[in-house]
């Protein structure tokens, strides 16, 4: 289910989403929509075979010159697992219309089921789509590849590093000036460092732009002075074995006036340092374009909304759309998984079971058409209290036939160990270890975080809880008053069990479950 609002949702670019918005315009009836796979990324556009290989290129030349970058080649049996779904609208106009914000040029939710992006075809905002893109998947990256918590001014500074990268003739720059902050870099008061370093404090919007701007000036000296880089290195492993950030940045960078002085320095010199990466130096890129069917093609408006997040309102309009244009295409495996998604969300069990069932006659592989299968079949009998082993048993079948097909399908593994919730049944030990392993897979989804940890309290483990939910602790864009903080001081105190679980159910509350975390939104980005 997509879920929708404040806590669903990782607001980027250019401000804070505030909602579930208006209809994206229907694309043209000559449009040929395309489906774009490669080893990090889908992609959904209406655009030419050339422009979106393009595309497609350059997104992969961009995490491979971030993985160059820090040594971190791809994991073994990694590659083609967490991909990114981005759909391109046809505008900014259309980006701000699915969100809600008008300040925004695109954005992206962390989810098990897959991570997603939304950003726009064309629009005249100064190059900020790709900015916006690149600065999320940052985030992304650097989430999904280092097991550790980071700063706020750290995570959006080197989000901002990397996200003005250049792509030339033979060769990818990275650390290009970020001249969409050049307002708060060179005309706004900065933020101090000891405010930089500084957690849980409240900031005004205009704060919030320095710290992106500070963050990036900070991470950009960081990368290219060898003695600062093992200065940060000793700041995060105290950072992260519990030492708090102002201690911890004091005894690795020293005096911070200090260091705020070095920085004005750098920011003042002639020539700000970039990285040249040749292409030859990176992976090869392989990039599969291909039509997608009518019935996907008629449907795909739809599915980007069903995909920005609802809930059982929002969805329900969608679902009548999108069930009138499905009737025309029953034999379409991808149309029917995706209506079957549609009727869930709007809780017509019985038309998401229809859909689901015409989806695996028409192709018996589809893990999605198989997990709604169960999931309809789950909430089904949870609404039945049934109490009968071989209804459950029925249920889950379809989610192992569902990792079967797709064993490093986050989602299957999460929809699993929700059964048992659902059942109010103590999860088997295969169904604790494949919510952790689902963490493992997607470490951006918060609410794989909560649902860890959850199980890491009952377990009598606080320390994994509080490795599951330190990430969220630091993220800049929660309130200062943050939940996942909050649950990690009361872990320290020494609460276990039932007292730990008020704790956090608490929290999750507050989150709605799904707590916003790995970067988030870039504030305004003023020129002078």
């Amino acid at each position: 289910m997509r879920r929708t609002g404040l806590n669903a949702a990782i607001r980027l670019g250019l401000g804070c989403a505030a909602g579930f918005g208006a209809v994206v315009a229907a694309a043209p009836a000559s449009a040929k929509w395309m489906r774009v796979t490669s080893d990090h990324f889908v992609i959904y556009a209406d655009q030419s075979p050339a422009e979106l290989e393009k595309m497609a290129t350059r997104l992969e030349r961009f995490d491979g010159a971030i993985r160059y970058l820090h040594r971190t080649p791809e994991a073994a049996g990694a590659k083609g697992t967490n991909r990114v779904t981005v759909y391109v609208a046809s505008d900014v106009a259309a980006i701000r219309k699915l969100s809600g914000d008008k300040t925004i040029a695109g954005f992206y939710l962390p989810r098990a089921s897959g991570s997603v992006a939304f950003t726009p075809r064309t629009g005249d905002t100064g190059g900020m789509p790709q900015i916006v893109l690149f600065h999320e998947y940052a985030h992304h990256f650097l989430l999904g590849n280092y097991a550790a918590a980071y700063p706020g001014w750290f995570s959006e500074g080197y989000a901002e590093f990397v996200s003005t990268a250049a792509f030339e003739k033979t060769y990818v720059q990275l650390g290009v000036a970020a001249q969409h902050r050049a307002y708060s870099l060179l005309q706004a008061k900065p933020l101090p460092a000891a405010t930089l370093f500084a957690t849980g404090q409240r900031m005004t919007r205009d704060q919030r732009a320095s710290m992106y701007a500070r963050g990036w000036l900070l991470t950009h000296y960081i990368m290219f002075d060898a003695a600062r880089g093992k200065q940060l290195g000793s700041y995060l492993t105290a950072l992260n074995s519990g030492t708090p950030s102002i201690a911890a940045a004091t005894a690795a960078f020293g005096d911070l006036r200090a260091l705020d002085k070095a920085l004005d320095a750098y920011l003042r010199q002639s020539r700000i340092p970039g990285l040249r990466i040749p292409y030859d130096k990176l992976p090869a890129v392989t990039v599969d374009v291909t039509p997608l069917s009518p019935g996907a093609a008629a449907l795909v408006e739809l599915r980007m909304q069903s995909e920005r997040g609802v809930n059982r309102t929002t969805a329900q309009p969608i679902f009548v759309r999108a069930a009138k244009i499905a009737a025309a295409y029953p034999a379409d495996a991808v149309a029917q998984g995706w209506l079957a998604e549609m009727a869930y969300d709007a809780g017509s069990d019985g038309e998401a079971e229809a859909a689901a069932d015409r989806a695996l006659a028409a192709d018996p592989t589809s893990a999605q058409a198989m997990l709604y299968k169960a999931r309809v079949l789950v909430r089904r009998a949870a609404m039945a209290k049934s109490s009968d082993p071989a209804v459950w048993a029925v249920a889950r079948r379809w989610i192992v036939k569902a990792n079967r097909q797709s064993p490093d399908d986050a989602d299957a593994l999460e929809v699993y160990y929700d059964s048992f919730r659902a059942e109010g049944a103590k999860p088997s030990a295969p169904a604790i270890a494949g919510i952790n392993r689902a963490l493992e897979l997607v470490p951006q989804d918060p609410s794989l975080r909560f649902e860890v940890a959850a199980q890491a309290i009952l377990g009598g483990n606080n320390a994994a809880a509080k490795t599951a939910l330190q990430p969220l602790a630091f993220d800049p864009h929660r309130p200062a008053d943050n939940p996942a903080a909050r649950l990690i001081a009361i872990l320290d105190s020494g609460a276990t069990g039932p007292a730990a679980m008020r704790a956090l159910t608490k929290a999750q509350g507050e989150t709605g479950g799904e707590a916003e975390g790995g970067g988030g939104a870039a504030p305004p980005a003023t020129a002078p």
